[in-house]
């Protein structure tokens, strides 16, 4: 299982609903709005690199009011 933090940055004042609609993706395990230089951080999970990818641009950078994403992946060293 490959687990990722999303850096998101939305336009102004859809932080909200942008994490409520991440929120119900599949694979999405959670997704809260915080202050900083993000203004949603998504912690999500698939079975491979590949299929990570495909949530990050083929549904989670879909979602309305998304201006940026930044996929970090967890590494264990």
């Amino acid at each position: 299982m490959v687990h990722a933090y999303i850096l998101i940055q939305t336009e102004v004042g859809k932080a909200t609903a942008v994490a409520q609609s991440i929120s119900k993706i599949q694979g999405v395990v959670t997704a809260e709005d915080v202050t900083g230089p993000y203004d949603v951080i998504v912690r999500a999970e698939a079975d491979t690199m590949d299929n990570l990818g495909r949530l990050v641009v083929a549904q989670v950078q879909l979602v309305e009011g998304i201006t940026r994403t930044l996929t970090c992946p967890v590494v264990h060293l």
